[in-house]
């Protein structure tokens, strides 16, 4: 789960991370008021849209007065901001954040990810900040300082000094920045987050580390146990086809096709998508509904991927072990007469009851297309769309 960035400001400022005044607006009228009340000569207006490249796609801008700021703020409301990670629909603007400007000497970039190779959190920093990572690492990969944290010792002073000193920072420097990335790890290991990004940190002409900007992500699956970080989710940043499935309490991730796939077990779920693409089609989504399926969820499933409306064909695919074929049988009978379905439902179940499952399709007297195997299911998939499209 990703949040703004004033959210994850708020976090790290907490832990001691120094970044500049600003204030939250709605509106333009209260964004004037932000730089009123912030004081100065000059403000920082942003675009708060879950997304980097804000700055290439016109959501941040320097402005030098109360009015300018009003005005600018007036453009981004309601504006679909597209950036390179946006894709081409963008994500909407509801809210900015105003910030007294810095005067910035140099910029610097800060992340601590996890790395799946060494199993461990990874600090990542540079000298060249402002850019995204991966333009760093494909324009300046040498500049690029990776450092990796053992968990039963945790960020040790002599590493964070280690890589200041890195960095090029001296003097008191170098102390703010154990401070920072000291509580960079904190927020990390204690909130269960993903992703702690700083970029730009920068130095200022009187030679501090200040934050200027702050990414963070968290895992989904944590976010039972950390309800004042799930009270940061911003639904209107979300896919609403992963919205939805995500209040469905549904594994759900929206792509580009049109073939609806309904499959238990992630490595089941990818294993589908792969075969659907060498049978010639494109997966609309990737949707895992789990264990235990009942009636009830997988009718839920149905509703979600229904609500993509690119989607022409759905394949259900379920290899039961936790799950019961039966179940499943009923769920899908259920949706198709609830949802009074009119495109083609391909259906392939194996494991526990799957004689009762496949007879409860069988005596359904729905049109219903059934499969023994998972080469079979794609390859009918990809034979209905065809139909469909013809």
């Amino acid at each position: 789960m990703d949040i703004h960035e004033y959210q994850a400001k708020e976090i790290l400022a907490a832990l001691g991370v120094p970044m500049p005044r600003g204030g939250l607006a709605y509106s333009p009228e209260q964004a004037g008021y932000r730089a009123r009340e912030l004081g100065g000569s000059a403000w920082v207006v942003k675009a708060q849209i879950h997304s980097g490249g804000r700055g290439e796609a016109g959501g941040v801008k320097l402005c030098r007065f109360e009015e300018e700021v009003r005005d600018y703020a007036g453009t981004l409301f309601g504006r679909s901001l597209v950036t390179k990670q946006t894709g081409a629909q963008g994500k909407q603007v509801y809210r900015v954040w105003v910030e007294g400007a810095s005067d910035i000497a140099q910029e610097l970039y800060l992340g601590f990810v996890l790395d799946r190779k060494s199993e461990r959190i990874m600090i990542v920093a540079s000298a060249h900040g402002g850019m995204e990572i991966e333009d760093l690492a494909e324009t300046d990969p040498d500049s690029l300082r990776r450092m990796v944290i053992d968990p039963a010792v945790g960020l040790a002073e002599y590493q964070a000094r280690e890589l200041a000193f890195g960095l090029g920072l001296r003097g008191g420097q170098v102390a703010q920045m154990v401070n920072i990335l000291r509580a960079c790890y904190r927020a990390y290991r204690d909130l269960d987050a993903t992703m702690v990004e700083i970029n730009p940190l920068v130095v200022t002409g009187t030679g501090d580390l200040v934050a200027l900007d702050a990414k963070m992500s968290f895992d989904t699956n944590a976010l039972y146990r950390r309800p004042q970080i799930a009270e940061l989710r911003d639904p209107s940043q979300e896919d609403p086809r992963e919205s939805h499935a995500a209040d469905a309490g549904l594994a759900y991730v929206g792509l580009d096709g049109d073939i609806g796939c309904i499959i238990n077990g992630a490595g089941l779920a990818m294993a589908t998508m792969d075969m659907i693409k060498l049978a010639g089609g494109e997966p609309a989504n990737f949707l895992d509904i789990g264990g235990g399926a009942s009636p009830e969820r997988v009718a839920q499933a149905f509703r979600t991927v229904l609500s993509d409306g690119n989607v022409s064909v759905i394949l259900v695919n379920i290899f039961a072990g936790i799950n019961r074929c039966d179940w499943v049988a009923e769920g899908v009978v259920k949706a198709y007469r609830a949802e009074k379905l009119t495109l083609p439902v391909v259906v392939r179940l194996a494991g526990t009851n799957v004689e009762e499952g496949r007879r409860i399709i069988a005596e359904s007297g729905l049109p219903l297309i059934t499969a023994d195997t998972l080469a079979e299911a794609a390859d009918k998939a990809v034979a209905a769309r065809l139909d469909r499209a013809s």
